[in-house]
């Protein structure tokens, strides 16, 4: 049982990375949307919202991880 409890906070962990890294990418993204051309604009600024829809998905699924590593 603790090993498995290592590895869902491990998890955890790494989720909650993948979180923040995401919203960085979003960013990334946004900015990326300003420096092409209008035709391709629109789906640029599609993308990087679509991105911007991670992060609070990836810190649920870690606390989730992080509940089921405390339980046991």
């Amino acid at each position: 049982m603790i090993a498995n409890d290592a590895l869902m906070r491990r998890a955890a962990l790494s989720l909650h990375g993948a979180s923040l890294t995401s919203i960085g990418l979003c960013v990334v993204l946004w900015l990326r949307a300003k420096t092409v051309d209008q035709d391709e604009r629109g789906n640029a600024e599609r993308r990087a919202l679509f991105v911007g829809l991670w992060p609070p998905m990836f810190w649920l699924f870690g606390d989730a991880a992080e509940r089921a590593g405390d339980r046991h």
